[in-house]
């Protein structure tokens, strides 16, 4: 054995060479691909230098890491142990019954200091999730729900509040001002789809609103849905845009909020929140040269403060909200608390602060926004008058407003509106005046606006009424406040108070919580991910190659066409954003249209990726031809609501085939990959000819359907940050290298006893169950039930603690009271879950192999597998869960996973993520609340926690979660319900499909530091910087494609790796995206020399180390020419999130600087 110390100084003489190697290779480095005539010689110089210093930075990075595994081996080794990644595992197979396990030569596993590179943290950025904050606020919502007694008291005439008086001479001073506001919430896609739609209705209402806004010049009007405005736009007359413009500018008619939709809150994530928002934007300012400045979210199922931030970032003065449960209303209506200064619960001091407005009853339409009784409120409704399509339930009907009963109704009217405004702190009144797809018939303009003036008129001439009412926008009412508070344009008023938390679950009445939407439709929830990960890795190779192009002079890179596809598909995922689409509640038919865009943008996408990509590995980008189909695909889908398929890899003894990798994510990766390829044996080389480890196996269509006509391929690569690499996979006939092994499968639990061979390959059966089942790697033991399959308990092998963590699969029923059972937005359950597992034995599947292993258990409804990995990425931490769920065989049925550990989460305290960007603390009210109160959505993640343990399950899709017990975490993973739950939908969830879902199952050993430990009253919590890569990297995989042209080994047309930036994103950095802005042309969009850089510095947990990710934090500093090289930069500003308000202009040699939680805009200008 050689001896320690010439180890080490081996390892520091191979790093001295090294670097006199790589500064001799930089001496010697002509300049980089140049674009003549655009930047000056010494600029391109001083480009050029600066480049060669951030590789040597990064290599001096990576060098300084294998210093210290140098280091740690040598340590580990001098103790006589047996470094693992050295002799690199082996695999005990099970004999006939036996374990089936992948395990180490070492028996004890190695000690903590051969866990691999963990992230280099500076300690001062620990402080902040260590630092109290959200305790601060005025209202925190946490304390309200512990407060309240959810009692469901009767109100009197407002069912769900109470009642109110006032002496009329209160406005004797101050006279009460009344703003009423039209509006009409126009849905893209319910009952009828976002076409259906517009045919039948919205195009309609905006040709009213552009007639009827003209003739009666005191009438307002207010629009959200800028899906609908831009279709509009694109179909109507010059007169029509014309007279728009006008009125829009003059103030008559508001654009509020501006987003492509009006966004669910729940499901979303805030990348595809923030860019359909910039999506529709960028629409306005091009269009109509307008920025909105308030937001309008009336009908989401819950609120999120995430929208609050985002919104605060746009630059926006306000918002409204109306869908928050009815006990919080009625006990922010008490204190006069309905508006208040929003603010984040991580915000330390009051930076994130946004003013909002919220309703205070049951719903946005007529009956329920004049005041309190919506039996008198639905008689001002005029589109109700006698003869129309609807009427009042209430049975007193509206009647036109004349000379005789103009006192009558003005005084009735009167006294709603002065209630209202007891609710509220000043004495400005806001009434919005619309409902779904109102104002379609000219009539009803004429309705509305006659009778409500005459109102106003006769209010207004009553000097001693003390009012004045009109019509008004959104801008109206909030100037009016800002002007009653004495509050600067710009300015947050004073006197409100601060809020921290948010408004889930959302319940409209007695016990019917909106959480079943959390999971309704999950299939099509998970296809919303794939888009979101697909949407931001295009854009991101399409800005990049879209430059290239340009600095190349490659005049064939199809910029127009690909921008094109792009924006296409920026406007599918920003459609299914809708509050119900990405929710589920949707009729069948308006899914499968929201299906077919959303496939239709994945295609898209692929096409605008592989184009890019293909321009980007290019050693010479003049040999770059539009149209060549270089790349094909590694997995399609036949149909949106499909099961994606893996394609073939056909392999060639003679000559290796060539596969790339693209890697969309700022830090480096070394991840296991899997291609479907023709031979079971295959040698695995990277570009510099190195072998590559890898592992070969059997594929099973199902879970003992076996497909021999093809086998997976598995292996490692190691890509770096925001980069592309390519392999060389070849056929090796029947020759077994030393690189490669076979994995084993067997059976338990199965009808018959065999031993069957696939050439190397061995199945086993066995009748009778294992006699123990173990997965192990470097870190985890993770140990099953022999009988079942199922998980028992993971073994962290640095500290060897053992947790019980065991799966069972649920059902819940729905209530059998009449009318009062679950469907698409409703989760009404019959009681609690009962188990489908039971005790009974049910087929096992074992597959061990040296890189990667898993347990599969084949249940009626859901085949689940849990998987482990040995690799040297942070992955090998975590176990990794997929469901295949098919419950089209039950009725009334929602299934769950439920997971029982030992965490000792005391309290009924867990954690669940809002829209994937801040976590908040949950507390479960099973004394006083039904079991569906406690369900919320888990957008990316949920976690629980005790002194000294973190149980995290990360999801790569939008679902339901609660935490009902002490330990427990439990999932929703479908849900099939056959009735209509009375919201409006009209029918049942019945069109389930074959679903998959991915979790990964993250345990993590905190540590022992008081100064870490945040305080139990804190409302939030954060990920770790392992939950976060993990979270990152299930949404944004390492994308796969196959070579589909001949590239010869020894000459090939495409560099071995090709990295787009010079140095790794620090930890806590995530690249949201690199958004190319378009310019608006007649039926098309064109690309502009300019891009949205999009930071996020996450917060983090130190408590629980980084293990194996190679990077570190900067203090939340990026130095943007690291992401530019040779990519001619003209200007770099910082600007809103959405890029309405420029700001301070940072110049070309820009280093710009985040404070944790932070998101943040720049507009990237290049030559």
């Amino acid at each position: 054995m050689m001896r320690p110390k010439r180890m080490i100084i081996l390892g520091l003489g191979v790093f001295m060479l090294f670097s006199l190697a790589l500064y001799a290779v930089l001496d010697q480095t002509g300049r980089g691909e140049g674009y003549p005539g655009q930047i000056d010689e010494a600029q391109r110089q001083l480009e050029g230098l600066e480049n060669k210093m951030g590789l040597l930075e990064r290599d001096l990075d990576k060098n300084h890491e294998i210093i210290n595994q140098l280091k740690s081996a040598v340590k580990y080794l001098s103790q006589g142990g047996v470094n693992p990644k050295l002799n690199g595992p082996i695999v005990v197979p099970g004999d006939g019954g036996g374990a089936a396990r992948m395990d180490q030569k070492s028996a004890d596993g190695p000690p903590p200091q051969l866990l691999g590179a963990k992230a280099h943290v500076n300690q001062m950025e620990c402080a902040f999730a260590a630092t109290e904050s959200g305790t601060s606020v005025d209202v925190q919502m946490m304390d309200v729900l512990d407060e309240l007694p959810f009692s469901n008291a009767n109100g009197g005439v407002w069912k769900q509040g109470f009642d109110i008086s006032y002496e009329p001479e209160e406005w004797k001073n101050k006279p009460l001002q009344v703003y009423v506001v039209p509006h009409s919430h126009n849905d893209p896609g319910w009952i009828k789809t976002f076409s259906k739609y517009y045919q039948d209705q919205t195009q309609h209402i905006l040709d009213n609103a552009v007639e009827k806004l003209k003739e009666l010049p005191s009438m307002k009007f207010i629009w959200a849905e800028m899906s609908y405005l831009a279709e509009w736009w694109s179909k109507t007359t010059d007169v029509k845009r014309t007279t728009a413009k006008r009125l829009i500018s003059s103030g008559q008619w508001e654009i509020v909020s501006g987003g492509w939709v009006m966004v669910d809150e729940a499901n979303t994530h805030y990348f595809a929140i923030l860019d359909q928002f910039i999506e529709g934007h960028e629409w306005l300012d091009e269009t109509l040269g307008i920025k909105p400045k308030n937001s309008w979210s009336i009908d989401p199922f819950g609120m999120s403060p995430t929208l609050a931030y985002l919104l605060k970032g746009m630059g926006f003065d306000a918002m409204v909200i109306q869908r928050t449960h009815y006990e919080v209303k009625k006990y922010l209506a008490k204190k006069q608390q309905l508006e208040f200064l929003w603010r984040q619960n991580w915000d330390k001091e009051s930076s994130t602060d946004m003013f909002c407005h919220m309703m205070p009853f049951y719903s946005y339409d007529v009956p329920h926004t004049c005041g309190p009784d919506p039996r008198v409120c639905c008689q001002f409704d005029f589109k109700r008058l006698p003869g129309g399509r609807i009427n009042c339930p209430w049975k007193v009907p509206p009647v036109p407003i004349t000379s005789a009963n103009v006192e009558q109704k003005a005084s009735l009217l009167l006294d709603q509106y002065r209630k209202k405004s007891k609710l509220y702190k000043t004495n400005v009144v806001f009434v919005p005046l619309g409902d779904d797809f109102r104002y379609d018939k000219r009539v009803e303009w004429d309705q509305q606006h006659d009778n409500y003036q005459q109102l106003f008129d006769y209010m207004n001439g009553r000097k001693d009424w003390h009012v004045q009412a009109q019509f008004g926008t959104l801008n109206d009412y909030m100037s009016a406040v800002w002007l009653e508070t004495n509050t600067e344009v710009g300015a947050l008023p004073e006197g409100f108070p601060t809020l921290g938390g948010d408004f889930f679950t959302y319940s409209d009445r007695e016990n019917d919580y909106w959480s079943g939407y959390y999971t309704t439709r999950p299939l099509h929830k998970h296809l919303d991910r794939v888009l979101e990960g697909h949407l931001r890795g295009a854009e991101i190779a399409f800005s990049y190659g879209y430059v290239y192009s340009r600095n190349s002079e490659v005049s064939s890179y199809q910029a127009d066409e690909l921008i094109n596809l792009l924006s296409s598909s920026r406007k599918s995922l920003g459609l299914f954003q809708h509050h119900d689409a990405i929710t589920g509640t949707a009729k069948d038919h308006v899914v499968n249209d929201y299906g077919k865009k959303l496939l239709t943008g994945l295609e898209n996408l692929q096409t605008v990726m592989m184009e890019s990509l293909y321009l980007l590995m290019l050693k010479d980008k003049s040999d770059y031809k539009s149209g060549i189909k270089y790349f094909t695909l590694d997995e399609t889908r036949a149909s949106h609501d499909a099961i994606p398929s893996k394609e073939l890899l056909l392999l060639d003894e003679e000559e290796p085939r060539a596969v790339v990798f693209y890697n969309p994510l700022g830090q480096p990766r070394n991840e296991l990959v899997s291609i479907r390829v023709t031979s079971l044996n295959a040698e695995v080389t990277d570009n510099e000819g190195n072998p590559v480890n890898s592992q070969g196996g059997l594929v099973f269509n199902q879970f003992d359907g076996l497909d021999d006509t093809f086998f997976k391929l598995m292996f490692e690569v190691e890509l770096k940050p925001l980069s592309m690499k390519k392999y060389w996979i070849r056929d090796s006939g029947s020759k077994v290298t030393s690189h490669h092994a076979h994995a084993t499968v067997e059976f338990f639990n199965v009808d018959e006893q065999a031993n069957i061979r696939r050439g190397n390959a061995e199945i086993l059966k066995h009748t009778s169950a294992a006699d123990s089942i173990e997965l192990e790697n470097d870190f985890l033991i993770a140990r099953f039930d022999r009988q079942r399959g199922f998980i028992q308990s993971i073994t962290t092998k640095a500290d060897n603690k053992d947790t019980n963590v065991e799966v069972e699969f649920l059902m819940y029923g729905t209530s059998r009271t009449p009318k009062m059972k679950s469907g698409a937005y409703l989760f009404l359950p019959d009681g609690p879950a009962t188990t489908i597992t039971g005790n009974q034995h049910f087929p096992v599947r074992v597959t061990t192999g040296p890189l990667f292993s898993e347990v599969s258990v084949s249940l009626s409804c859901v085949e689940h597998i849990i998987s482990l990995t040995n690799t040297d990425g942070p992955e090998s931490l975590a176990l990794g869960i997929k469901n295949i769920v098919d419950i089209r065989q039950e009725k009334n049925k929602e299934l769950i996973m439920r997971l029982k550990s030992g965490v000792e989460n005391k309290d009924g305290v867990f954690y669940t993520d809002l829209n994937g960007f801040q976590i908040q603390k949950r507390r479960t009210y099973s004394q006083k609340l039904p079991i569906q109160a406690n369900f919320y959505p888990m957008p990316s993640m949920a976690f629980i926690e005790d002194d000294d343990t973190r149980l995290s399950v990360i999801t790569g899709q939008p679902l339901g979660v609660s935490s009902l017990e002490m330990g427990w975490l439990e999932v929703v993973l479908d849900r099939r319900l056959m009735q209509d739950d009375q919201r409006g939908l009209q029918q049942g969830i019945l069109d389930n499909r074959r679903t998959p879902s991915y979790f990964k199952l993250l345990l993590e050993r905190g540590v022992d530091s008081d100064s870490l430990k945040p305080s139990d009253k804190v409302p939030t919590g954060y990920p770790s910087l392992f939950g976060h890569h993990t979270s990152l990297a299930l949404n944004h995989p390492i994308y796969t494609y196959h070579i589909s042209m001949a590239e010869r080994q020894d000459q090939p047309s495409l560099k071995g790796e090709a990295s787009l930036i010079l140095k790794g994103l620090p930890c806590d950095m995530h690249l949201v995206n690199l958004r190319t802005r378009s310019t608006q042309r007649a039926n098309s969009v064109g690309a502009r020399r300019e891009a949205f850089l999009i930071l996020h510095r996450m917060g983090f947990d130190c408590r629980y180390p980084g293990l194996r990710l190679q990077c570190m934090t900067q203090g939340g500093q990026v130095d943007t020419r690291s992401l530019f090289p040779e990519m001619g930069v003209r200007d770099v500003q910082a600007t809103s999130l959405s890029g309405m308000k420029d700001e301070k202009n940072l110049g070309v040699q820009a280093t710009v600087e985040l404070q944790p939680m932070e998101i943040k805009t720049y507009r990237v200008k290049f030559h």
